[in-house]
């Protein structure tokens, strides 16, 4: 998740929209009706109804150059999280690989593959809902930067492709294109845990970080009137792109309740729909949605 989430959708009231996009300037629609019938739908997978209170946990990871090793960690950090009582466990954008375009083409994998079974054995084994941040995905000769998502009985719920890449071209800061080597996903993928929750794997740097990590956050809160939670990777000064850390989650007042610093963490919050709810009904921008002006249009290439 890095650049502008800013193109969201505002999410259904009826709670619809519970939406992973993996990485750098996503920009994803978090509204989805459940009777949509257009041929190229996206990916809808209903659970979890009953859950109107649930604790989150981000595991803000470390990331070093061995794949092993990335995904053994990841693996120790979510059951750590399940043992707290966590229910939905993300992991960062780029898990099981440093991020930079000269790695992607060796560290990626197809999907089901090394990484994805070894979470969703994990997700199995701790009865939770895991958001696999992302990893680079191999596929006909493609490379993507893809989230796989999974349910408390190992199975694979969603699969993301990141439609919008992320290259960025700042003088004097930062040149980063994504494009070298990786192609963009062609489809949406959500899945509904009644939640109005939103999570978005990233890796903002220490540019783009400071100015528009947080910023985005609370405005996506805010205008959605949702949870947002964003799972980045630890800071590594010595890496070759290094990432801003600061895992955060927002309430839908734009209220920031847990952060991480740059370290390795995990960063838990306790999701209360009811809260959620009672800002809804305060200030019911839904209901004041002018549908007979605008709407929010899905269409396949």
């Amino acid at each position: 998740m890095n650049a502008d989430p800013s193109t969201l959708g505002r999410a259904r009231e009826e709670g619809w929209g519970v939406a992973s996009d993996a990485g750098p300037a996503h920009r994803s629609v978090a509204e989805v009706r459940p009777d949509c019938s257009a041929q190229h739908a996206p990916q809808v997978v209903l659970v979890g109804r009953a859950m109107a209170t649930f604790r989150l946990a981000l595991i803000q990871l470390q990331i070093s150059s061995v794949k092993s090793d990335n995904v053994t960690r990841a693996c120790s950090f979510i059951r750590e999280a399940a043992t707290q009582g966590a229910k939905i466990v993300s992991l960062p954008e780029c898990f099981n690989s440093p991020y930079g375009t000269k790695y992607f083409p060796e560290y990626a994998e197809k999907i089901p593959g090394e990484s994805t079974q070894k979470l969703s054995e994990v997700a199995k084994e701790c009865s939770i809902y895991l958001i696999g941040g992302s990893i680079p995905e191999e596929d006909a000769g493609k490379l993507y930067n893809t989230c796989a998502v999974f349910g408390p009985d190992g199975t694979l719920l969603a699969k993301y492709r990141k439609i919008h890449l992320f290259d960025i071209d700042v003088p004097g800061k930062i040149t980063f294109q994504e494009s070298e080597t990786l192609s963009p996903g062609d489809s949406f993928s959500t899945f509904d845990t009644r939640c109005q929750l939103l999570v978005y794997p990233g890796a903002f740097n220490l540019t783009t970080g400071p100015a528009h990590w947080e910023l985005l956050q609370r405005s996506r809160a805010v205008d959605n009137q949702v949870y947002v939670a964003t799972a980045s990777p630890a800071r590594d000064d010595k890496a070759s792109y290094v990432a801003w850390g600061h895992s955060t989650v927002v309430n839908p007042w734009g209220e920031v309740l847990a952060k991480a610093g740059t370290e390795e963490a995990i960063v838990y919050s306790d999701i209360d729909l009811k809260k959620l709810a009672e800002i809804r009904q305060q200030m019911p921008v839904f209901r004041q949605k002018r549908s007979d002006l605008y709407a929010v249009e899905m269409k396949k290439p």
